[in-house]
């Protein structure tokens, strides 16, 4: 059942590689999303030791169509023509051999320098802009979030990759953005805004 579906889906990719693409990335988003909310109202009920009647579960449907729309206006087609375009430099502009070693490594490396950290902050401006946030709270979920997600996230997948895997990718960004003002988090602000004071008090 899995091959066959596997291989209706590498067919649809063929045919209409944008369609499937925008679709599927669309769909994994927002399936993420749920994942992600799971996750963190299960943390809570163990923290906060809620009884089953307190503790159900229940979707934010709306907060799930907000991040499904991320994966169907931007993951999906950006990312299409991004792979497409990294492929084509690295192949013409630095005559690297496709599925080579180097090839792979060069599609890595500029992925998570320069797509990755735009996912990321695309992702969270969006969020918060579709929650209702003013600019001045976005941008303080901005440096709460941005830094840790990128630190724990590490390098963007290929495209390829990010169709099987956005579950796993948006399920992650969505639970550290509703995180909030975790612990964890602080280490990285706290890092940054010292850092900006150039070290100042430091003997």
């Amino acid at each position: 059942m899995m091959l066959k579906l596997w291989k209706w889906y590498q067919n649809c990719l063929s045919f209409h590689p944008l369609k499937t693409q925008v679709i599927s990335s669309g769909v994994l988003w927002g399936v993420g999303d749920i994942a992600a909310q799971y996750v963190t109202h299960s943390n809570a009920r163990k923290r906060l030791q809620l009884s089953d009647r307190d503790a159900d579960f229940k979707v934010n449907w709306k907060r799930v169509a907000i991040t499904s729309t991320f994966g169907f206006a931007f993951v999906g087609p950006v990312g299409h023509f991004w792979y497409e375009g990294l492929d084509k430099f690295i192949k013409l502009k630095l005559h690297l051999q496709p599925k080579s070693v180097r090839f792979v490594a060069a599609k890595v490396a500029m992925d998570g320098l320069i797509f990755g950290p735009l996912d990321l902050l695309v992702f969270f401006t969006y969020m918060g802009f579709s929650t209702g946030k003013n600019s001045v709270q976005v941008k303080e979920d901005l440096k709460r979030d941005f830094l840790p997600a990128l630190a724990l996230e590490g390098g963007v997948y290929q495209l390829l990759y990010v169709n099987m895997f956005c579950l796993l990718d948006s399920a992650f960004l969505s639970w550290v953005e509703q995180q909030k003002d975790a612990a964890w988090k602080q280490w990285f602000t706290s890092f940054t805004s010292f850092k900006e004071r150039g070290g100042q008090g430091k003997l």
